[in-house]
């Protein structure tokens, strides 16, 4: 079972104690290669998209504001200009921007739709993006909006992106989890939706840590499907990043956990660039080909660990999977 309390899990502590496995004098030249990072225009998703279109990658933005990821954009290339002046990609970053708002299933998959219409392959695809335990509240169509966001809506964009990956091969899937999911000790699909049920009149953390375990049995579900292909699917946390989504941390954790990450953010604290590394190993390192890395879970920097014992369960994995499919054919047919 997983642990309850993560704090008390010697494994969480691995992530401040294991050696970097990676940096960014490692990161391959990934000219020619095309990648899109959802949530990039701040924290670990902008992190992540400086960092691959500073080694030469195409990179779009895939964001809900375009004022916003235009701003990042702007900020990225003369922070790559600045901080890697010896790359040949400097002089001229390629990033773009695309429309992306994960909480409708139809925008979702109109996003993914404007991508392949550009004709471009796609090989690195960071499903990045997320929000911290907000109150339960249900989205428009009637779906738990943190379930929605953190795992639902990146389901439908890589499942409406998946043949171009394929067909861009080498490739890469990376989703971003969080150490919040060693909280749950599993996904109660029947009550997802349920404003009464336990977890959803529960601590707000306690519905963000389902939504990065449904990332996990995601990862794990779909890594088995591609196994023949040479597209490797793996999921990340990024340890303690100080970045916006926690920027409401006691409405989101309560008061006694959020002076706990307080304390720990100002002592051991990732920068966004430093924590991206583990999701950029995942992206960009030879190693993951090299050692056929499929389906694994890493945390800081780039160090697998086994994840949550109940992200290991197939039957929910393929539960998971036949949901998340059943709902997006109901909310938002193709």
């Amino acid at each position: 079972m997983p642990q309850r309390n993560v704090f008390l899990n010697p494994q969480f502590w691995k992530t401040y104690v294991a050696s970097s496995r990676y940096s960014h004098d490692q990161i391959p030249d990934l000219d020619s290669k095309v990648a899109i990072v959802t949530g990039a225009n701040t924290g670990l998703g902008y992190a992540t998209a400086v960092t691959l279109a500073a080694h030469g990658a195409h990179v779009f933005l895939a964001c809900r504001s375009q004022e916003k990821a235009m701003e990042a954009i702007k900020r990225a290339k003369a922070e790559i200009q600045k901080d890697y002046p010896t790359l040949r990609a400097a002089s001229n970053p390629k990033l773009e921007f695309l429309e992306l708002d994960l909480n409708d299933l139809k925008k979702t998959r109109n996003a993914a739709h404007e991508f392949l219409a550009k004709g471009l392959p796609l090989h690195i695809l960071v499903n990045n993006s997320g929000i911290a335990g907000s109150p339960f509240e249900l989205n428009e169509a009637g779906i738990e909006k943190v379930f929605a966001v953190n795992h639902l809506g990146p389901f439908l964009f890589t499942m409406e992106l998946l043949n171009r990956i394929k067909e861009s091969q080498p490739s890469r899937i990376v989703n971003v989890s969080s150490f919040a999911a060693e909280f749950v000790s599993g996904v109660d699909i029947e009550t997802l939706n349920d404003s009464t049920s336990a977890i959803n009149t529960g601590s707000n953390m306690m519905r963000y840590g389902r939504s990065k375990l449904c990332n996990i049995l995601f990862t794990k579900a779909l890594a088995r499907r591609v196994k023949d292909e040479n597209v490797y699917v793996n999921a990340s946390h990024p340890g303690i990043v100080r970045t916006e989504i926690g920027r409401r941390s006691e409405e989101h954790y309560g008061p006694n956990l959020s002076r706990v990450m307080e304390l720990l953010t100002g002592i051991v604290f990732y920068t966004p660039k430093e924590g991206c590394l583990t999701q950029v190993y995942c992206a960009t390192s030879p190693e993951i080909e090299n050692r056929d890395v499929r389906g694994k879970y890493f945390i800081p920097i780039a160090n697998e660990l086994r994840p949550n014992p109940a992200s290991e369960d197939v039957e929910a994995q393929e539960a998971l999977w036949t949901y998340s499919e059943k709902l997006v054919q109901e909310k938002a047919p193709a």
